[in-house]
């Protein structure tokens, strides 16, 4: 793996992180913890430095398995966890962001982590009931007491980051991004360029749909939060195969897949972008991997771009109380 820079702030990465929330939350049926920890190591023995967890996986399951697959490699990766979701005998509920309530989630992380310091830490939705001036000024502290190296948002609107950045510089921020899904690029993108921050799309291969292996015809347990998505109803996925026949044509003509498209291109966009697929299966950590090597040519992104222009991508991505969640 390559290596690439998050912005400005010197936070070196590989140009491909590793999403480990469905390893244990959202996606189905949870991994034993035994095969999870192999996942992350093998991920670690194929070059990945980035790993991404938080909080509410689980809640916290996903942190303590984090913790334990990386304590052998700690020095040599970098990990990301996000706080901000307020928790209640176990469960989460709504929003919490007060600075107290950070600093007290902030050591339980610490411990469930296996470490002494958190490497990139997200504010993993913005708490409109808590100035996000008071967030980043305890984040700073956070900092400069050695317990967090870097801080980040996710998915937060332009005002709000440049809120925070003047009161404690930015990293990264975390929003979702993909082929079909591409509101970053409005506003987003142009403001991280300008103030020098990294961008770490997730769901870069939307939720699975942009492998081809998504149909109207797929089914979705009660413990797979897709089933609640309205992109994810049988009509929009039929109405969205349009993209991915798109992509897969390209693909075809490649010799690649069409996952690897989809992370290609978002890797072709700009230097400061580090995708975070997730995967249960080794073959398919195998092929994300491996988009790293695939070579977009200028035809080939006109191409995609064209596709784009010409296909109307169906439903919202999220259901209306997750959608109030998001800072725009």
């Amino acid at each position: 793996m390559n290596i690439r820079k998050l912005g400005s702030s010197g936070l070196e990465v590989s140009d491909l992180g590793y999403g480990c929330m469905g390893l244990s939350h959202g996606y189905g049926t949870p991994s034993d913890r035994g095969h999870a920890i192999d996942m992350i190591r093998a991920a670690v023995e194929r070059g990945v430095t980035l790993f991404d967890t938080a909080q509410v996986y689980g809640p916290f399951t996903n942190e303590e398995v984090v913790g334990e697959a990386l304590a052998p490699f700690r020095s040599d990766v970098v990990i990301a966890t996000k706080f901000g979701f307020n928790f209640e005998n176990g469960e989460s509920g709504g929003l919490n962001s007060r600075p107290g309530y950070i600093r007290q989630m902030t050591e339980d992380s610490l411990r469930r982590l296996r470490t002494d310091h958190i490497d990139l830490y997200y504010q993993h939705r913005v708490d409109p009931d808590v100035p996000i001036e008071d967030v980043a000024g305890t984040v700073k502290d956070l900092i400069a007491e050695g317990k967090v190296k870097y801080f980040g948002l996710s998915e937060a609107g332009v005002r709000t980051i440049r809120r925070a950045h003047a009161v404690q510089p930015v990293t990264a921020l975390q929003s979702e991004y993909s082929l079909w899904w591409r509101e970053p690029e409005e506003e987003i993108l142009p403001a991280l360029e300008e103030l020098g921050i990294g961008f770490v799309p997730f769901s870069p291969l939307g939720r699975g749909f942009l492998t081809g292996t998504i149909d109207e015809s797929t089914t979705f347990n009660d413990s797979d939060f897709r089933h609640t998505l309205p992109r994810f109803d049988a009509e929009n996925r039929k109405a969205n195969r349009d993209l991915v026949e798109a992509v897969t044509g390209l693909a075809d003509r490649k010799g690649v897949t069409p996952a690897q498209i989809a992370l290609a291109w978002l890797l072709a966009r700009k230097p400061w972008i580090v995708p975070i697929p997730g995967t249960t299966k080794l073959h398919r950590l195998e092929e994300n991997l491996g988009a790293a090597d695939v070579e977009l040519t200028n035809a080939d992104l006109a191409h995609i771009d064209t596709a784009l222009d010409a296909v109307a991508i169906h439903g919202p991505r999220y259901a209306e109380g997750a959608q109030r969640m998001l800072n725009r």
